[in-house]
This record gives C-alpha cells, structure tokens and sequence, in this order.
C-alpha cells in the first residue's frame, strides 16, 4: 500500500473491565492505523481515557466493508473521520 492508498478501518475485538474484578464488557475498537503495533497502541490508550482498567484484546483485522447496523455503521464512519470508535456491550455467560 502506498501513502496515497486509503487505510482500511481496522477493528481490534477484545474484553474490558471499569474495575478490577468488577463487571465483563466485550468491545469492538474501530480506527484507521498505518499498522497493527500503532493500532493496538491507540486502542489501549483509549480505552484507558475512557476509565477501563483491565484490557484483554484477541483480534484484530481490517474491515471488510462498511457495517450494515448501529452501533458499529456509527462507528465505522467515526473510524473514517479519524476517531477511535468504541463499541461495548454485554458478554452472554
């Protein structure tokens, strides 16, 4: 890919915590990173300036497409505009 190129939306899958041992969120972070090292980097540091403690990520990939519904369309396009996008929501047990 050269500089020119758009960067694809990159999405980055994993869990969080606001407090140790406290209540289990999943995530989908969704932002436009030149690599893998400075996208994880950034959805660390976002996560933590959003107040999570506790971080595990288990995927990350670029996005085929543009997502069909909300959250995740929203997040796309803030994605595109240069944000990091957060999506939580609650883990079945």
């Amino acid at each position: 890919m050269n500089d020119n190129e758009e960067r694809p939306v990159t999405i980055v899958t994993g869990r969080v915590w606001k407090k140790k041992g406290g209540k289990l969120e999943g995530v989908h972070v969704m932002l436009v990173a030149p690599d893998d090292d400075s996208a994880v980097r950034r959805v660390l540091e976002s996560l933590a300036a959003e107040g999570y403690a506790e971080v595990e990520l288990d995927q990350i990939g670029d996005m085929d497409g543009e997502p069909d519904e909300e959250p995740h369309l929203s997040a796309f396009q803030g994605a595109l505009e240069g944000e990091v996008s957060i999506v939580t929501f609650e883990v079945p047990l």
